[in-house]
């Protein structure tokens, strides 16, 4: 029979070894990096169009109360979201052609400036001077601004707020806020 020694291996241990390792552990890691980096494939994700005038259409022959909206939308624009919520607020999310968000929100009755602001632009919004546009819906539309950049416009509408709020410039807001209505959409 074979004795089998009890005492474990030995074997050098010293700090420069324990170094060397954890730098070859690091400089593979490092390694791997790079190569992923180098080889990557980033997704481009394009957000997805909805085709809001058909659902303001169905909106209107379904009886529902009347929602502002755009009957076109500048050059390069994209609505990517429309519906009528279950809170009762119409929503069309807007992207312009530099990817600047930019919504309209229309509260029904109950619901007041004070209360689409909070919600959709700040509670701490600084209200700016009243803004007069040729709109269909309104002449006179109070202007909000917010820590963040965003700019907004708001008013009365028979019986139901509307509100337009985005990342876009002013101006683009005050455009397509003057180019609102709630006509029967036209058919193309």
């Amino acid at each position: 029979m074979c004795g089998v020694s009890e005492q474990p291996g030995r074997y050098q241990r010293s700090a420069a070894g324990m170094v060397g390792a954890m730098l070859v552990v690091v400089a593979l890691i490092f390694a791997f990096v790079v190569f992923r980096a180098l080889n990557r494939n980033d997704a481009s994700i394009e957000p997805e169009k909805v085709d809001y005038l058909k659902t303001v259409q169905g909106l209107q022959s379904g009886g529902a109360p009347a929602v502002a909206y755009p009957p076109t939308l500048p050059k390069g624009w994209i609505a990517t979201g429309a519906l009528f919520g279950a809170a009762g607020v119409w929503g069309l999310s807007l992207l312009t052609d530099d990817d600047r968000f930019v919504g309209v929100r229309q509260g029904q009755a109950g619901q007041s400036v004070d209360d689409l602001v909070t919600t959709y632009v700040d509670d701490a919004a600084d209200e700016g001077d009243p803004v007069t546009l040729d709109s269909p819906l309104a002449t006179t539309w109070r202007s909000f601004t917010d820590s963040g950049g965003d700019y907004a416009l708001a008013a009365d509408v028979d019986g139901s707020v509307v509100l337009v709020v985005g990342s876009a410039p002013q101006q683009q807001i005050r455009d397509l806020t003057a180019s609102l209505t709630t006509d029967p959409v036209s058919s193309p």
